[in-house]
């Protein structure tokens, strides 16, 4: 019978699965019924008073639309968060929405053309800002309809809006107690600067985007002032610092080459190790020693120590009238790995150089050192003509004035990776800036042991990224979290015209206590203007024009979201660190440090407990997804093609989760529905299909019962519900533990087992072929498996799980029950999501079985692999298989098992053999790990050694002994032994397990037997392929006929010889044409060519050969023994051919239900009387027991 059989209507209790799954329209259909429902809002409530799960989601920017790195993320938070509810948990899912910083700004200068911080001043703030809060929410819609199409539940009704009142007064609280904790000051510094926001990014901010660049590379010579004829070499890839050198930087301890350049005959100081720089044939192979003199005359050798203080000429003349500058200092970060060994030092745009300068006093602490680039990243009127240009634009020009001074030695392009902003998408410069900062470097202790106590997965990232990062843990640098920006939470710093009084302000209230204003907004435009009178007889405090980093707000999102300490002070407390976070990997450098920061400063802790950190989604060429290069699929149309549960089991299912990278294929959602969710959905539906059969059979409505199925007594009954309790284990061990990268694939995995194993081997038991309580047996255990698996998916294939559970629950005995069966307990509760997790049933666990049917698998995939090589399809039986052996273990469950092996093989006969060395022969090869180690070159020998070695000499390796070989005595374990088959290979077929401890044996011998079995298998795969193209549902009897034109009747002989077979398959008997009655309704016939050629060998029919069977199918009619009625009619004096007609317009299905066994049929003024079961029959078989010629024996 063809697998997608369904039974009529009326006959059975269950509800009926009709037609193909459409997994995208039944996906809506689940998120509307949950819309309406307000299913998500219901669990909530029934998980009221349970423990808390707290999770943070990291608040998203909504100017743009979701991208498959946010549905990945979401879809692991959603995971997680559902399993730990699923797991008897309360877990509040609240949205949050990042409104401040760059990106919103970026988009309102781009759409208004502003280019200057002057056009904002010029446009007001409160305008600006209006511009910006018109579109933070701009997609919140679309991201919110893409969330819930996702199938993740989260609370956006109460969400929480970086930019609301509330949250950014929790902001306040946060800088104040830093401030309090002596955290906080202004400095002046060199920061990571976007020429394109105008503003300062944190150093980690800066780690976020990095890019290979081309870059000039300059060597520039810097006459010594008193002997101007040497000049110090420089190397620098930012010509356009030059203009504001102040400094140069040696290693005190390299030596450094005082030399003549025999083309120019100009002399240099170069780092000794670096000359190639100024000479780049040195790095050839081409290059020999004796060309050295070519190229310099070396007058001498100086250690760095004896350049440091030598004063040297200005490269240009705009600050040439800084005495204290123009020097050679020292310092150890001068490296001999590029450049000349002397660096060029512009404090204003370098860290280093700051650093190094301040050192030796060529600026000094507080002062303004020279800095002639504006915050768009144009040169001020300080260089003269080149003032307005853009620093790196104007390389060029500098160079060229550099040449034109005689001082530019070479010029080359220099590849490098360089910082980006991580929002413009531009190079950033460095720029010393005045910013507030957080002194992270006094709390690093802090930050390492918060680390300490926070559980990562994987766990790599933590141990080679953020802790090999860890560089920058154990020496942090301090966080600069001011902005000199407008839309943001306003820095609430009040402070002096002298800068010595400072008031930082932690409320709103306290804002009105000091100032004496109240406030409902906190935004610039609103207390910009508030000032508070000065304690120290100062005037008044002015606010300082800072906005904080937008990092800084995300960061304090577990206090800001619950307006801590100001309202909810209890539930944070109690629920501080959280216990799950979940983002990207580049993460590692932005939320994920900004809340261990805050944690650890604020209270001593981590803000969380576990962290899942997930890889980049890439385009499927392995580049990064761009909107402008529209190199990946639309996620909405991925989810209305495929499916909501196949994205997200594709994501989940993926090295992503691991941290890795994912190259994005719409082919692998795609795959995932075909391989997964429609095998998924097949197994259910046959389940479904086979109790309602059930249901028409016995006539009482299916209710499962677990009791039952776990007593059965069935080898796959027991074997499939062992495999699903130790699965069951497995996830609640992995899941605590936060390991979807192993949880995924082993649902996965059972998923195949219970599809292409359970179900397939059981296929004709849960039909009804071993009878009926064997398939209710089967049921039952079949039922709990799909209604436990539901719950258990639930997490990850929300929709899908929803679905199975909906159907499942129809006939749980619970379904109805009263106010003693919980409103979340399985039947009752209308949303699988409402269901607890099922815990492990230990009893149930049977290793043993387990291993019984691994071992099964194994030969019967190595069984198909024979078939596969030989060429020889299943449909073909072969004579006998042999399964090789040694261990008896496996034998034992072969011989319980070997039914299934036989019917899975199509095989006749299954032989168990023991006797390897029968069987087997044996070649061994060098299991290189082991003796390259040991053996070194003399490994070689041996190789050359084993070839010579029969299977009689390596046989005592697989009992335990040794072998000499070239000197060497070796083990099992120094060696790979292959077993080989030792018998005729033009007979039999073999194939071996990859760990050679199973070897299966295809005889491949054909005999007249055989080609007829086959043959009758071929017939039945036409009818049912008939059967399907027909319309026809499970349960609508027909009647099968056949007109057999292949030489000598071969076909209908095969379907004679193996009558059992082809009757269990189609349920029912095909019999000849000649018993199909005249007045048979036709449901559909057709014609194929049964044995190549008719001469019943079994080849395959070619396209040009005419066909030489057919097959029939007709609706059940009466059947009449025209014997029998002519008799009768002759007797009755009534035409036997009218009567026959009147006889066959009957309605069958009232004769079959009411069973008349004597029916008068009236010819005009006469009347004749016929017999059921002597005169006529429900079907031809019927009448053929009747009268049955030997030649038709076989048909009863």
């Amino acid at each position: 019978m063809a697998d997608d059989e369904q039974p009529t209507e009326g006959q059975a209790f269950m509800k009926d699965i009709v037609g193909e799954m459409d997994f995208p329209a039944e996906e809506e259909l689940v998120a509307a019924s949950w819309e309406k429902n307000d299913t998500f809002k219901e669990t909530l409530r029934l998980s009221e008073g349970r423990p808390d799960f707290t999770f943070y989601d990291g608040p998203p920017f909504a100017t743009g639309l979701p991208h498959y790195g946010h549905i990945l993320a979401g879809t692991i938070k959603d995971a997680v968060t559902r399993y730990a509810h699923q797991s008897g948990h309360h877990v509040s899912r609240r949205a949050g929405w990042d409104c401040h910083g760059l990106p919103v700004e970026y988009e309102i200068d781009q759409s208004l053309g502003i280019k200057h911080r002057d056009q904002v001043l010029e446009m007001g703030i409160e305008t600006y800002n209006k511009h910006c809060r018109s579109i933070v929410t701009r997609y919140s819609k679309e991201w919110e309809r893409t969330i819930k199409r996702l199938g993740r539940w989260i609370d956006f009704e109460n969400d929480y809006k970086t930019m609301d009142p509330w949250f950014m007064e929790s902001v306040w609280w946060v800088f104040k107690s830093l401030v309090e904790k002596n955290l906080v000051y202004r400095g002046y510094k060199v920061m990571p600067f976007s020429t394109a926001c105008a503003t300062p990014l944190s150093n980690f901010e800066a780690g976020l985007n990095y890019k290979d660049v081309q870059d000039p590379a300059v060597v520039v010579a810097f006459p010594l002032r008193d002997d101007p004829e040497v000049s110090l070499l420089a190397w620098t890839t930012t010509p356009w610092t030059l203009p504001s050198n102040l400094a140069l930087c040696v290693n005190k301890a390299f030596d450094y080459i005082k030399l003549r350049d025999i083309k120019s005959g100009k002399v240099y100081y170069c780092g000794a190790d670096r000359l190639v720089q100024l000479y780049p044939v040195m790095a050839t192979k081409k290059y020999k020693p004796a060309m050295k003199a070519e190229l310099m005359e070396e007058l001498g050798t100086v250690k760095g120590s004896e350049l440091v203080g030598l004063k040297y000429e200005p490269m240009f003349k705009f600050f040439a009238d800084r005495e204290q500058s123009f020097v050679v200092c020292e310092d150890n970060y001068v490296t001999n790995e590029s450049g000349t060994g002397i660096v060029h030092q512009s404090p204003a745009f370098g860290e280093d150089d700051y650093r190094v300068c301040l050192a030796h006093g060529v600026i000094a602490k507080g002062e303004e050192i020279p800095c002639p680039v504006d915050s768009n990243g144009l040169f001020t009127s300080e260089v003269g003509e080149y003032a307005g240009q853009y620093v790196k634009t104007a390389d060029k020009a500098l160079c060229e004035e550099i040449k034109a001074n005689g001082r530019l030695v070479s010029k080359d392009s220099y590849t490098h990776s360089y910082p980006f902003c991580w929002r413009s998408d531009t190079p950033l410069i460095y720029k010393a800036v005045p910013s507030w900062f957080v002194g992270v470097e006094s709390i690093r202790d802090k930050l390492l042991k918060a680390n300490a106590e926070t559980y990562w997965v994987p766990a790599f990232v933590n141990e080679k990224r953020f802790q090999n990062w860890r560089v920058e843990l154990e020496g942090a640098k301090d966080w600069a979290v001011s902005r000199n920006r407008f839309w943001g939470t306003p820095m609430p710093m009040w402070v002096s015209d002298d800068g010595e009084e400072m008031v930082a302000v932690g409320s709103i209230a306290e804002l009105k206590e000091l100032a004496g204003v109240e406030v409902t907004d906190l935004h610039r435009e609103s207390v910009d203007h508030i000032t508070i009178p000065s304690k120290q007889g100062k005037g008044d405090l002015k606010r300082v024009e800072e906005v904080f980093d937008c990092w800084f707000e995300s960061g304090s999102m577990p206090y800001a979201q619950l307006h801590y300490p100001f309202e909810n002070k209890d539930k944070f407390e109690k629920n501080f660190p959280a216990d799950f976070i979940a983002e990207g990997l580049d993460q590692t450098r932005g939320w994920f440090y900004t809340l261990t920061v805050l944690g650890a400063a604020l209270f001593d802790k981590p803000a969380f407990k576990n962290l899942i950190v997930n890889g980049l989604v890439l385009a499927s060429d392995g580049k990064k997804m761009s909107k402008r290069l529209k190199n990946y699929p639309d996620p909405m149309k991925v989810i209305d093609s495929h499916g909501a549960d196949a994205l997200r089991l594709y994501l989940i299912n993926s090295p992503v989760v691991r941290a890795e990278s994912l190259k994005f294929k719409e082919e692998g959602v795609q795959a995932t529905v075909r391989e997964v969710l429609l095998p998924w959905f097949n197994a259910f539906r046959f389940f479904v299909q086979q109790a309602r059969r059930l249901e028409m059979t016995c006539g009482d409505r299916f209710v499962p019962n677990p009791e039952a199925a776990a007593k059965s007594t069935n080898v796959m009954d027991n074997w499939i519900q062992a495999t699903f309790q130790g699965l069951v284990q497995f996830v609640h061990t992995e899941m605590k533990a936060y390991r979807l990268y192993t949880v995924v694939p082993r649902l996965v995995e059972f998923i195949e087992q219970l599809t292409n194993w359970y179900v397939r081997l059981n296929r004709n038991r849960l039909k009804g072929a071993e009878g009926a309580d064997s398939a209710t047996s089967g049921l039952f255990c079949m039922y709990e498996v799909l209604l436990t698996m539901s719950v258990l998916m639930a997490p990850f294939t929300p929709f899908f799980s929803e679905y199975t559970y909906r159907h499942l629950r129809e006939c749980h005995p619970d379904r109805d029950g009263g106010e003693d069966v919980a409103e979340d307990a399985p039947g009752r509760a209308s949303s699988v999501h409402m269901l607890m997790m099922p815990e492990v049933d230990e009893s149930r666990l049977d290793p043993q079985a387990e291993s019984d049917m691994r071992a099964m698998q194994t030969v019967i995939d190595l069984g198909r692999s024979a078939r596969e090589k030989r060429g020889i399809s299943l449909k073909t039986p072969v004579k006998g298989i042999t399964v090789v052996c040694k261990d008896e273990g496996t034998l034992k469950a072969l011989e319980k098992l070997q039914g299934y092996v036989k019917g899975e093989l199509n095989a006749w006969e299954v032989v168990l053999e023991a006797d390897e060395k029968s069987w087997c022969t044996l070649t061994a090869e060098v299991n290189n790990k082991v003796l390259g180690k040991r053996l070194g070159k003399a490994r070689d020998g041996v190789k050359k050694a084993l070839v010579k070695l029969d299977t009689a000499a390596l046989w005592p390796l697989l009992e335990g002994g040794t072998v000499e070989v070239a000197e060497h005595t070796l083990s099992a374990d120094d060696l790979m032994l292959k077993r080989g088959f030792k018998g005729d290979t033009s007979v039999f077929q073999a194939a071996v397990s990859e760990d050679g401890k199973v070897m299966v044996v295809l005889d491949t011998r054909k005999d007249e037997k055989v080609l007829s079995q086959k043959l009758a298998r071929e017939i039945v795969s036409r009818i049912q392929k008939l059967r399907k193209k027909s319309g026809l549902q499970v349960g609508e009897t027909v009647e099968v006929f056949f007109q057999d034109d292949t030489k000598e009747g071969v076909a209908g002989a095969a379907v004679a010889a193996n009558s059992a077979l082809v009757e269990d398959a189609v349920r029912c008997m095909p019999l000849p044409a000649s018993r199909m009655p005249e007045h048979a309704v036709p449901l559909g016939h057709e014609r194929f060519c049964a044995c190549g050629g008719g001469d019943g060998k079994g080849e395959e029919a070619t396209a040009d050969q005419e066909p030489d069977f057919t097959v029939f199918l007709t609706r059940p009619c009466l059947s009449v023994d025209q014997e029998a009625m002519d008799a009768k009619c002759v007797g009755a004096k009534v035409d036997p051919t009218v009567a026959t007609q009147l006889l066959a317009s009957l309605d069958y299905d009232r004769v079959r239900r009411e069973g008349n066994a004597t029916t008068v049929l009236t010819v005009g003024e006469a009347c004749v009387t016929v017999d059921l079961g002597a005169d006529y029959f429900l079907d031809a078989r019927e009448a053929l027991r009747k009268r049955c010629p030997e030649d038709m024996k076989w048909a009863l």
